[in-house]
């Protein structure tokens, strides 16, 4: 690639990247909102549209692994812009959709579509920066990640309180568009001259083993399947993903080349990361029902309420470079996770008679450290991983953050459920008291993860940071 379309991606790569970014993320939490309304429209009852939900996850969890041969094969922006594509005809379809068969199996390609966007947008970026001009990219990128799932429930309800539950879908087309034309004019093109022949028996293996247990996962909490029925599922799926190992460790190609774990910075990223998003995968779900069902607050209020976590991610976006440049990735990552779950336990003291500006304060507090986390989390893992590397790494990322998605999800939910009992949702004192322990639940889990960061090396990371600290050593 010459100088001058260097300069070009550079400029406009990131905004491509984060514009995406946030239309997915935002449409995969905007739809939780717009479940009743859509339940009424096709005549069905909420609780069957729970698989417009799960449909759109299981699709993610069983494309991503296929993303990076994809973008090998066939060049990064040819893919990116097909994702960018069937994503937003699978939102005009579902914004159609005359029932729920139809509905569902939009976003089915929806999500299809998303998976194509997320680790290749990434992988591009990997590939156009320098190591030590990259923290800056992927901070700019991962915003639309933290602010996307908290605005999606509030945007959500004004959708569907001021026009229809299909206009929900129809906003992607305008951003779709100019996201296409951006990344047609401005995004490179790379590709591998000698692909590697994808693993289909490896596909077969990890995907199935995967799409079953995310499945698992968002049904379980909802008593759908006896003790027994989920079990024995619970043990295919783990068999499956263990037989996916077994095979990968002998195959020539892998779908999944478990052997990048062997880079000390790459396996504390992921395996760090993964409990780490666990905890906090977990509050997108716990805050709002502690807002309405807990404090009693309508549903605008509690929308609103999460809107300081995104303010503060952004704020921190200017100030996360020069923190890591002087403090080093091990340090940062190790104080800020104990100081996020710190800030996770705080929730556990919210009640009635709490001062909003109690609850704001938390709020802000949350966003800021989240913020540094994952802007540190998303760099390091491709400190010491090399170009040819680049496709896989960002693929098995892409793949264990959005199981470990998943898992927060269900861990909160299940938490809240068990300390609940049977005891009514309608009961306040017994619903908040269950979220507090919820909250203290994934506070630890959280706390826990940081031991997992104290592994790195103090000088792990510095061809990512290292411009950064040296910029503060000289005063700029």
């Amino acid at each position: 690639m010459n100088p001058i379309a260097t300069a070009s991606a550079k400029r406009y790569l990131p905004w491509v990247v984060a514009t995406t970014l946030f239309m997915e993320q935002l449409d995969s939490t905007v739809v939780n909102t717009a479940i009743p309304a859509m339940a009424a429209s096709l005549q069905v009852t909420p609780l069957s549209l729970k698989a417009v939900v799960t449909s759109y996850i299981l699709s993610l969890a069983v494309s991503i692994p296929v993303s990076g041969w994809m973008a090998d094969r066939f060049g990064t922006r040819r893919v990116f812009m097909t994702a960018i594509a069937i994503f937003t005809i699978a939102s005009v379809l579902c914004g159609l959709s005359v029932n729920s068969p139809m509905l569902v199996a939009s976003r089915l390609l929806q999500g299809f579509g998303a998976a194509m966007m997320m680790p290749v947008g990434r992988l591009t970026v990997v590939r156009t920066f320098p190591k030590n001009e990259l923290l800056a990219a992927m901070n700019f990128i991962i915003i639309p990640a933290l602010i996307g799932p908290l605005l999606g429930p509030t945007i959500g309800g004004l959708i569907v309180h001021w026009l229809t539950w299909r206009d929900i879908f129809f906003i992607n087309v305008p951003v779709a568009l100019v996201a296409l034309y951006l990344a047609h004019k401005h995004m490179p093109d790379y590709k591998e001259e000698n692909t590697r022949p994808l693993d289909f028996i490896g596909l077969v293996l990890f995907g199935t083993g995967i799409a079953l247990l995310s499945w698992l996962l968002e049904v379980f909490g909802e008593h759908k399947l006896d003790v027994t029925s989920a079990s024995v599922l619970l043990f295919i799926a783990c068999a499956l993903l263990a037989a996916y190992g077994w095979h990968a460790r002998d195959a020539e190609f892998p779908l999944l080349r478990l052997a990048l774990f062997k880079i000390r910075t790459f396996r504390v990223s992921v395996a760090g990361g993964f409990i780490t998003r666990i905890g906090v995968g977990g509050l997108p779900f716990l805050l709002p029902l502690l807002y309405q069902l807990g404090l009693g607050l309508p549903a605008w209020q509690s929308g609103l309420l999460m809107m300081p976590s995104a303010a503060a991610a952004m704020g921190m976006k200017a100030i996360a470079a020069r923190v890591l440049g002087r403090f080093g990735y091990r340090q940062v990552l190790t104080v800020n996770t104990l100081l996020i779950g710190l800030t996770i336990s705080m929730f556990t003291f919210v009640q009635q008679g709490t001062p909003l500006y109690v609850i704001v304060t938390i709020s802000l507090c949350l966003g800021f450290f989240n913020s540094l986390q994952f802007s540190s989390m998303n760099t390091i893992a491709y400190a010491d991983v090399d170009g040819t590397n680049s496709s896989m790494a960002s693929t098995i990322a892409s793949s264990m953050q959005q199981l470990s998605a998943s898992f927060g999800l269900a861990a909160g939910s299940l938490i809240t459920g068990w300390f609940l009992g049977d005891l009514p949702q309608s009961n306040r004192a017994a619903i908040t008291s269950a979220l507090h322990h919820a909250f203290f639940t994934l506070a630890v889990l959280t706390v826990l993860s940081s031991f997992t960061f104290w592994t790195l090396r103090k000088t792990d990371g510095e061809a990512i940071s290292h411009a950064n600290r040296k910029d503060e050593e000289s005063g700029d």
